[in-house]
């Protein structure tokens, strides 16, 4: 690739030897990008064929460019003898007559590389747009390197993920650049911010995944309208009306799924089961073929969510905004149905949570929230209380197969001599209920030591690593300037396994939260939920559906791990080694 433009006709040598070297890798195609700006020289390229792996390209800078960006495309299939490649005139690279033939795809090439020229050039057009003099503290930018365009940092950040070193590789930027710097992530400029103070900036969704008017991006009245809603909802009165149906979901599970098998592997059945109550629950959604195609769909949509922004074909993030659109057009289809339910008398506001919002009116009587609306935020609902409760509970079992004391105060009184005050908590709410009847309300208020248990495991295994916002306008932080349009990145981690913040931060010690909260720990120190305005909104369903699954799973069994290595990585979600298969 060569660029020709002001102020880079030193680098034209250096520019001719990495292109050949592009080409070195492929005799038999070359793809030539030229990028003419305002006050550059319109560029023609020449290319010769030596013998093959040996193609050279050559600059030549002629008359002065129109006042205006160009973009070439040239698609160029070499053959035995040179091709000739005249200057361009009208936006035409080559003239008829030139002798390069064109793959039969070429417009299929074209447009992919389209997609990834237009983004390289949109962000070193940002960048440049967004890097202020500097002229004091006010805007100074953080220290670090923006890196590769596009690229940026993204792809170490995965791998670090990937192989369970995220931690480190923050770290590692915190000692090297501060607890601000700056670095590019998935496509944009970006600030990394660590600390209880930067654990305030709360997360941003990818906004093309799951739409532009869900509660985690929208703000202001907006975001104070949509989040009335959504607590509609979720309120603790509307809630109490659930408990009996998240029981059922639950016990159907575990009769189908683990009761009579030797092994299983835990986290793809909790991932089954946090959807199917999600699916009753909100969606109003039955057991069946529709089910089990949103639930695909919602596997696939998952896997762009931290993926590099590039939307070609074989992509992650192509499949994921694929799956993104077809859940779409089933929420939105599931909506219809219900609004002309609820106009037929046949559904309530308390049926589900599609029908609650569709329920909500404003004062003068028209609809609280618009279809987008509603469609956007049932996938915010979909996503957060889906994969973040079901990696919750799957490493529970985790900590619960090689903590026998821990096991002991939720389940049985006989096991340890270090059990708590209000152990065997579920054997004493068992000893309440009648054979087969379902837990209710009352019964999860018992559940103190089970929450701190799950508590202290979401400080160890936080499912979100981090996440992002968006600066709306200029804003100094810590001394540093974050432009307008620039992420910010936050990572619990570093709050969480903090030895300042948190005693022995490896340890597991549910009794750090013996209050429902860490009772030394500074706010926003222990963000699992978020924090401030922000904080989910979910928090309680959450709790509900894990103190449910937990109290069947140590009531009716007994486990050990399979695996001798218990490791895991992030891919972005914690998954331990193989999905945690379990002996039952």
């Amino acid at each position: 690739m060569l660029w020709s433009g002001s102020g880079y006709g030193t680098e034209r040598n250096r520019g001719d030897r990495n292109a050949a070297r592009q080409l070195d890798d492929d005799p038999q195609m070359g793809i030539v990008i030229l990028l003419s700006f305002r006050n550059a020289g319109r560029a023609t390229f020449s290319k010769e064929t030596g013998h093959p792996g040996r193609d050279r390209l050559r600059n030549c800078v002629s008359s002065p460019a129109e006042s205006s960006i160009h973009i070439y495309f040239a698609i160029l299939r070499v053959v035995p003898s040179p091709i000739p490649l005249h200057p361009a005139t009208n936006n035409q690279l080559a003239s008829p007559n030139t002798t390069a033939s064109l793959p039969m795809d070429f417009s299929s090439i074209l447009l992919a590389l389209m997609a990834i020229a237009l983004p390289m050039l949109f962000h070193l057009i940002t960048r440049a747009k967004n890097n202020p003099r500097r002229g004091g503290t006010t805007n100074k930018l953080p220290p670090g390197s923006l890196g590769l365009p596009v690229i940026g940092q993204s792809l170490g950040l995965l791998r670090a993920m990937r192989a369970n070193t995220a931690d480190r590789w923050i770290q590692a930027r915190v000692s090297r650049y501060g607890p601000v710097s700056k670095l590019s992530l998935f496509g944009a400029p970006t600030v990394l911010l660590t600390g209880p103070a930067a654990n305030r900036f709360q997360p941003r969704s990818v906004q093309r995944i799951l739409g532009e008017r869900s509660i985690l991006d929208i703000m202001g009245a907006d975001h104070k309208r949509i989040r009335g809603a959504l607590a509609e909802f979720l309120k603790p009165d509307m809630l109490r009306l659930y408990v009996g149906r998240i029981d059922g979901e639950v016990r159907h599970h575990l009769d189908g799924s683990w009761d009579g098998r030797r092994s299983v592997t835990v986290l793809p059945l909790m991932k089954r089961l946090t959807f199917d109550i999600i699916a009753s629950l909100l969606f109003g959604l039955r057991r069946g073929a529709a089910r089990d195609a949103l639930a695909g769909d919602f596997a696939q949509l998952m896997e762009g969510m931290w993926a590099v922004p590039v939307d070609l074909p074989f992509t992650a993030f192509r499949r994921s905004l694929r799956a993104s659109a077809r859940a779409r057009r089933v929420i939105a289809g599931i909506a219809r149905e219900t609004k002309g339910k609820l106009e037929r008398g046949e559904a309530s506001r308390s049926s589900d949570l599609i029908a609650c919002l569709l329920s909500l009116a404003d004062e003068s009587g028209a609809p609280l929230l618009s279809e987008e609306e509603i469609v956007d935020n049932s996938m915010v609902a979909l996503v957060a209380g889906h994969d973040t409760s079901s990696i919750l509970m799957t490493f529970m079992v985790r900590q619960l197969a090689n903590d026998p004391d821990t096991l002991a105060a939720m389940a049985s009184r006989t096991f340890s001599d270090h059990a708590m005050a209000d152990d065997a908590e579920h054997d004493e709410i068992a000893k309440s209920k009648g054979a087969g009847e379902a837990l209710a309300w009352e019964d999860l208020a018992k559940m103190k030591f089970t929450w701190r248990v799950a508590l202290e495991t979401l400080r160890l295994v936080p499912p979100i690593f981090g996440n992002f916002r968006r600066a709306v306008q200029d804003i100094e932080f810590d001394g540093f300037l974050i432009p307008k349009g620039w992420q910010v990145f936050w990572v619990s981690s570093v709050t969480h396994m903090d030895a300042s913040i948190f005693h022995e931060p490896a340890k597991f010690d549910p009794s750090r939260f013996k209050d429902g909260s860490p009772a030394t720990a500074p706010p926003c120190s222990f963000v699992a939920f978020g924090g401030g305005p922000r904080i989910c909104v979910g928090m309680e369903f959450a709790r509900i559906e894990t103190l449910v699954t937990m109290h069947y799973l140590v009531r009716w069994f007994r486990w050990k791990l399979c695996c001798k290595e218990d490791t895991f990585a992030r891919d972005p979600m914690p998954s331990p080694l193989h999905g945690l298969p379990i002996q039952l």
